[in-house]
């Protein structure tokens, strides 16, 4: 005999993941910057990317064999290229992956890359069901879609719900590009910081941000305020694709933002990575643009579209900022014993771009997400790792 559906109100103790969570007419919605940073800004694409979920959850214990999570998600569509499939729920019950669903309906956002215009028209709201669930207590946890904004409306289980205790594991609070957001990834327990989270026993807090790991100063005060047990910032490919700043600019820019890191976790330690291996910008300057001539044939690309010349006057390639890098850790960890450093190319190299090269000149699909979360899970995490060598 089925069990009637009731309605457990969603409030923020039920989310893990986010930074801050807003009340909305409908209801929540998660955000991976809080309030203060998003009021001091006014770019489109950072107001896009920390109000997709990325590594988000929701987190509650229940013995129901039916779930059901009424959203309003955001839809991306971009002109001239191939539909972008929806969005992916993954259920989670009690640490394995056992389910997934997606949502139909929601906002839909136009993106126009080569007018680098946007438009925004509204949608119904969906329902991700899960059913045929186990009886019996057990912890779920259901990660939203990591590249899609989602409004939480209602949540309905056929039996009760109640927040699951803490874990006590480690809390890793991670900043990157898109990549680290998990563009390419197929869902959200797939993007390579679930992944290496999930390896190293630890629960992630992702502010892997698309297109915006630019050196704000009001993400490392997030970072900041954030409570954490270790750390990594991973920096270089969009500082390079945005052609943000120089090299007299970068250097001063990176030890601010460690340093304001630093006011709020003295001791945690701390990793600072360079770029994966992205053969387009390693020795060519940015900015990056959109390939036209893909684009026309229904494939989203980029291409390098700075002068290889303009480096000696300071403009930055990833090498150049791979060695810049580098050579601050080695600076700042005569002080600081908890500072550590990591060339991406040892997530990603050479021979991985021989093998699986990036489809869209910029990001990694969904293997390679895989083996960079191995790969970070082994050196950073596992024995004489970074994060394994030192108690917290």
């Amino acid at each position: 005999m089925e069990r009637s559906l009731i309605t457990t109100p969603l409030t923020p103790d039920l989310i893990r993941g986010a930074i801050d969570v807003e009340s909305t007419e409908l209801g929540l919605l998660p955000h991976r910057l809080p309030a203060r940073a998003r009021a001091q800004y006014a770019d489109p694409q950072l107001a896009m990317v920390e109000s997709q979920p990325s590594g988000v959850r929701l987190v509650f214990r229940t013995r129901a064999t039916a779930i059901e999570l009424d959203t309003v998600p955001t839809k991306r569509v971009y002109v001239g290229a191939p539909p972008r499939p929806d969005g992916v729920y993954d259920l989670v019950v009690d640490g394995r992956l056992t389910g997934q669903a997606s949502v139909t309906g929601g906002n839909v956002l136009t993106i126009d890359m080569a007018a680098g215009t946007t438009t925004q028209e509204s949608g119904p709201l969906g329902t991700a069901r899960f059913t045929g669930l186990p009886d019996g207590d057990k912890d779920i946890e259901i990660w939203l879609p990591h590249n899609e904004t989602t409004e939480l409306v209602a949540l309905r289980t056929d039996a009760p719900v109640s927040p699951a205790p803490e874990s006590g594991r480690k809390v890793w609070l991670h900043h990157g590009s898109s990549i680290s957001h998990g563009t390419d990834a197929a869902h959200p327990t797939g993007t390579w910081p679930a992944l290496a989270a999930a390896s190293g026993g630890v629960d992630l807090v992702n502010l892997g941000l698309g297109g915006s790991a630019l050196l704000d100063p009001f993400t490392a005060r997030a970072m900041r305020d954030t409570p954490a047990d270790l750390i990594s910032v991973k920096l270089g490919i969009n500082i390079v694709n945005a052609d943000l700043m120089r090299l007299r600019a970068f250097g001063p820019a990176v030890h601010g933002f460690l340093d304001t890191i630093r006011e709020g976790h003295p001791t945690t330690p701390l990793l600072l990575v360079s770029a994966i291996l992205c053969p387009i910008h390693e020795r060519t300057p940015g900015p990056a643009a959109p390939d036209m001539e893909a684009m026309s044939t229904g494939r989203v690309a980029f291409r390098a579209a700075g002068d290889p010349e303009e480096v000696a006057a300071g403009k930055l390639t990833l090498t150049v900022i791979r060695e810049e890098l580098s050579r601050i850790a080695r600076q700042r960890a005569v002080d600081d014993p908890h500072l550590h450093y990591l060339d991406g190319r040892e997530l990603y190299g050479d021979a991985d771009a021989a093998e699986l090269p990036l489809p869209d000149e910029l990001h990694p699909d969904a293997a390679t997400h895989r083996r960079i979360g191995e790969r970070f899970a082994k050196l950073v995490f596992a024995e004489g790792g970074a994060f394994e060598a030192e108690p917290v």
